[in-house]
């Protein structure tokens, strides 16, 4: 049965949408950019950043746009300086929870959360840094995880599961000690359910996940395979 047509306003421009679809969906189906970092085309939509956040006519919280249906009529405005403000927030909470230090990190210049820090204009945060001493798993012949950039967006655990189905990866603890875990938080290079793939490492957005041999600035991911790969397999 087809699903049923719609119309929303975001922005102020009137745009047709399907019933089902996200503000996020719309938004990129008709080339309107709304900041993302755990998003990512194909895989579950978690909400987990909260970098997307809009505001909707008639509702007084700012709702995700990733995870927020489109319903007829809806007025979706996705730029403004309350939103501005709030994304920042998130931003600089991201920063000052772990290390982020972008001059030492492989991904220095092709990290998301650098990009969208830059964008957004964040260049110091408000809020006071942690700087938790985290390990770095190095167990693993070909991958490197290394805590201390991870974000918690969870691509690694939904494209492992999602994609790979090999349901390696998986967040331990609660709050501010949630980390990303191997198996039964296990050394990564002693998982038996690791398949190799890669998937994980081209799907984080930060230098969290890595592969060996790449130095400060070399390590770039290619994450619109991973998005052509799950929505491939979700129309088989």
């Amino acid at each position: 049965m087809p699903q049923r047509k719609i119309s929303v306003r975001i922005d102020g421009a009137l745009l047709s949408a399907t019933e089902g679809q996200t503000i996020l969906d719309v938004a990129r189906a008709n080339h309107r950019f709304i900041p993302t970092l755990c998003h990512l085309k194909g895989l579950t939509a978690v909400g987990a950043c909260r970098v997307c956040l809009v505001e909707v006519s008639g509702v007084s919280r700012l709702l995700p746009a990733c995870t927020t249906p489109v319903q007829d009529g809806m007025s979706v405005t996705t730029t403004s300086p309350k939103l501005l403000h709030y994304r920042r927030i998130a931003v600089e909470l991201l920063l000052s929870e772990r290390n982020h230090v972008c001059s030492v990190c492989v991904s220095n210049g092709h990290c998301e959360l650098q990009t969208l820090a830059q964008n957004l204009g964040v260049t110091y945060s408000r809020y006071t840094y942690t700087y938790p001493k985290l390990k770095v798993d190095v167990s693993h012949p070909r991958y490197v995880l290394d805590h201390n950039r991870c974000i918690l967006c969870t691509r690694c655990v939904r494209v492992c599961a999602e994609v790979e189905g090999a349901h390696v990866w998986e967040v331990v603890s609660r709050g501010i000690q949630s980390l990303v875990a191997c198996d039964l938080n296990q050394p990564w290079g002693e998982s038996r359910g690791c398949t190799d793939c890669g998937k994980c490492v081209q799907a984080c957005p930060t230098g969290a996940l890595a592969e060996k041999g790449f130095a400060v600035e070399e390590m770039t991911k290619r994450d619109e395979h991973i998005s052509r790969l799950a929505v491939m397999r979700g129309r088989s």
